[in-house]
C-alpha cells in the first residue's frame, strides 16, 4: 500500500492522480455524506461530465474560476472538474462576506463565480450580483453536465499556477497565495505518509473544503484509496452520529477540534465517544502538550499534530509511532524535500536547539502571492519562505514552534513567549482554553495579559490564583500575567477555529 501511494505521489497533476486511483480501485468509496457515496471510479466519470458542462459554459484552460461553496460532494466534484480542464481556481471560504469576497474576485480577475445560492440563511447569489461578479452560477445540488466527447486534453504540466488561495486577512486585506498542482500534491503526500494510513481507514472532513486543508486531505484519500465523511456543517454532539455510522477511524482538524472531542468524551468517561476512532490528527494552530496527554489518556486514541499554513499546506507532521514526548512537544518532522532553516535576526542560520525564525524551501511551498511586491518581501535571497514563526529544530529533526514573532511580548526589554505561558495555563484544572497577548503599557512597554475560558463547573479564576499556579509550575516571575480576562468564548476564525489574537488586542488594548 505504501509503495503504491508513493508511486501515485509522483503524479504530475491532480487530474492524473484522480485517473490513476480510479484505475486501481474504481469501486472503492472516496466521499461519504449522509446516505450518499461516491466511488473513485464515479468521481472520475462525474468530473468528466461536469468538466464538459463547464466547457460548454465557456470555461477554458487558464480561465479563472472562483467558487464559494460548502463542504459537499458536489464541491469536490466541481473542483476536480476544473482541475480536469486546467482552469485556475480561486476557492473562497463560504463564511466570508462582501468585503473579503469582493476583494478576492477583483484581485483574481475571476471570469466565473460558483455559489451555493441561499445557504444557512445567507443569499450568496444576491451578494455575487451586488458585487458585480462575472459568470455567476449556482453549484449546490446540481452541477453543469454534458457529454465529455469534445473536451480538450487534460493538463500535463503540474508546475503552472492553477490555484489562488486566500489568507485569512485579519487587520488588512487577504493575500492571494499562488499554488500549483504539484505543490498541493507534495503537501498532501507529507500528511498521508506521516500518518501511516491504509485502505481500511475512514477519514473525515469537518473543515471548509475551500480551505487549503481541502486538497491536502483529498490528496491523501487518492494516494491511499480510503474514504472520508464530509460535514457540510460541523457541530458536536450533533455530528457524532455520522462518525459512528460510517465507522470513522481518523478525525481531527485543529486543536479546537481536539478540545471539542475531549469535551464530549468527558460526558461519558469510560465509554469511547466514537468506538472506531483510533487517531486524531490536525494542525493549523498551536497544540499545548496537555491537550495531547488528555486525548491519549481520556479518549484512548493517538494524537498527531502538524505544522502548515496557506503558503505551505503541510510542512511537518507527527507520526503515530513516534514517542509520546515528541508528539506532545513538537510539530513532527519534515518529509524528504522540505528544507527548514532556522535563522537569527540577520537571516543567518543558528545551530540545532536554538530558537530563531522559521524559513522554508521545498516543492510544497507556494509560488508567492498575486501581488509581486508581497512575493518579493516573503522570500529571502536563497529562495526560502520567511514564515514569521519562531522555533528550533532538535538534533532528531523534530521541529518545535515557540511562537510567532508578533506574539513575542517585550516587557521591560525582556522577550516573553506567549506560547510558553499558554501551555502552562492549559494544565490548570479550571482552564478550558487560553490565549496570552501583550498589551501596550507606558512603563513596561507591554504587559502580559492572559485571556481564558473556564471549564464548565470550575470555580472562579482570579489573577492571584492563576499567577500562584504558574509560579508553582516554575514560570519565571517576570513572565507572570499582570492582567487576567475570563471570557465565555475566545474569538476564533470559521475554518480551523484558530484563536484570533488581533481581536483580543483590539478589544483589550484600550481598556
Amino acid at each position: 500500500m505504501a509503495d503504491t501511494a508513493h508511486a501515485l505521489g509522483s503524479s504530475r497533476t491532480l487530474w492524473e492522480l484522480v485517473e490513476r486511483r480510479a484505475e486501481l480501485t474504481p469501486d472503492r468509496p472516496v466521499l461519504l455524506q449522509g446516505d450518499r457515496t461516491l466511488t473513485f471510479g464515479e468521481l472520475r466519470e462525474r468530473c468528466e461530465r461536469v468538466a464538459a458542462g463547464l466547457y460548454g459554459m465557456g470555461v477554458r484552460p487558464g480561465s479563472v474560476v472562483a467558487w464559494q461553496l460548502p463542504t459537499r460532494i458536489e464541491t469536490a466534484v466541481l473542483s476536480f472538474a476544473l482541475a480536469r480542464l486546467g482552469a485556475v481556481q480561486s476557492p473562497v471560504i463560504p463564511f466570508y462576506r462582501d468585503r473579503e469576497v469582493g476583494f478576492a474576485l477583483r484581485e483574481s480577475k475571476a471570469e466565473f463565480f460558483a455559489v451555493p445560492g441561499v445557504w444557512r440563511g445567507f443569499d450568496h447569489t444576491a451578494m455575487a450580483r451586488r458585487l458585480g461578479a462575472r459568470g455567476v452560477f449556482e453549484a449546490y445540488g446540481r452541477l453543469p453536465d454534458a457529454e465529455p466527447g469534445l473536451l480538450p486534453p487534460p493538463p500535463s504540466d503540474g508546475t503552472s499556477v492553477r490555484w489562488i488561495y486566500w489568507t485569512s486577512g485579519t487587520t488588512s486585506d487577504p493575500k492571494g497565495v499562488l499554488h500549483t498542482d504539484r505543490s498541493l500534491i507534495a503537501g498532501g503526500s507529507c500528511l498521508a505518509h506521516a500518518l501511516h494510513l491504509s485502505a481500511a481507514d475512514v477519514g473525515s472532513m469537518a473543515f471548509p473544503f475551500a480551505h487549503i486543508a481541502g486538497p491536502d486531505y483529498t490528496v491523501m484519500l487518492l494516494l491511499y484509496g480510503f474514504p472520508a465523511v464530509m460535514f457540510e456543517h460541523f457541530a458536536l454532539p450533533d455530528a457524532l452520529d455520522e462518525y459512528r455510522r460510517h465507522g470513522v477511524t481518523v478525525a481531527g482538524g485543529s486543536t479546537a477540534f481536539y478540545s471539542m472531542f475531549l469535551a464530549e468524551q468527558r460526558k461519558r468517561p469510560g465509554e469511547k465517544v466514537i468506538p472506531t476512532l483510533r487517531l486524531l490528527a490536525g494542525g493549523g494552530a498551536p497544540k499545548p502538550p496537555e491537550v495531547y496527554h488528555a486525548v491519549v489518556r481520556e479518549m484512548g486514541v493517538q494524537l498527531t499534530h502538524g505544522y502548515g499554513m496557506t503558503e505551505v499546506p503541510m510542512i511537518t507532521m507527527g507520526a503515530p509511532d513516534d514517542t509520546a514526548e515528541n508528539l506532545a512537544t513538537t510539530e513532527g518532522c519534515p518529509p524528504p524535500g522540505m528544507e527548514i532553516r532556522i535563522t537569527d535576526e540577520a537571516g543567518g542560520p543558528v545551530p540545532p536547539g536554538v530558537d530563531g525564525e522559521v524559513r522554508l524551501r521545498g516543492e510544497a511551498v507556494c509560488r508567492g502571492y498575486l501581488d509581486p511586491a508581497q512575493s518579493k518581501a516573503v522570500f529571502d535571497a536563497d529562495g526560502f519562505l520567511i514564515t514569521g514563526d519562531v522555533g528550533h529544530v532538535r538534533t532528531s529533526g523534530h521541529l518545535v514552534l515557540t511562537g510567532r514573532i508578533k506574539d513575542i511580548i517585550i516587557r521591560k526589554g525582556e522577550n516573553i513567549s506567549a506560547k510558553e505561558i499558554e501551555d502552562l495555563l492549559h494544565t490548570h484544572p479550571a482552564v478550558g482554553d487560553a490565549a496570552v497577548v501583550g498589551l501596550p503599557d507606558p512603563e513596561r512597554g507591554e504587559l502580559v495579559c492572559a485571556v481564558v475560558e473556564q471549564r464548565p463547573g470550575a470555580g472562579d479564576l482570579t489573577l492571584d490564583g492563576v499567577t500562584s499556579y504558574l509560579r508553582g509550575q516554575g514560570l519565571s516571575v517576570h513572565k507572570l500575567p499582570e492582567r487576567l480576562e475570563v471570557v465565555e468564548a475566545l474569538p476564533r476564525n470559521e475554518t480551523l477555529r484558530k484563536v484570533l489574537k488581533y481581536k483580543l488586542r483590539e478589544r483589550l488594548g484600550g481598556a
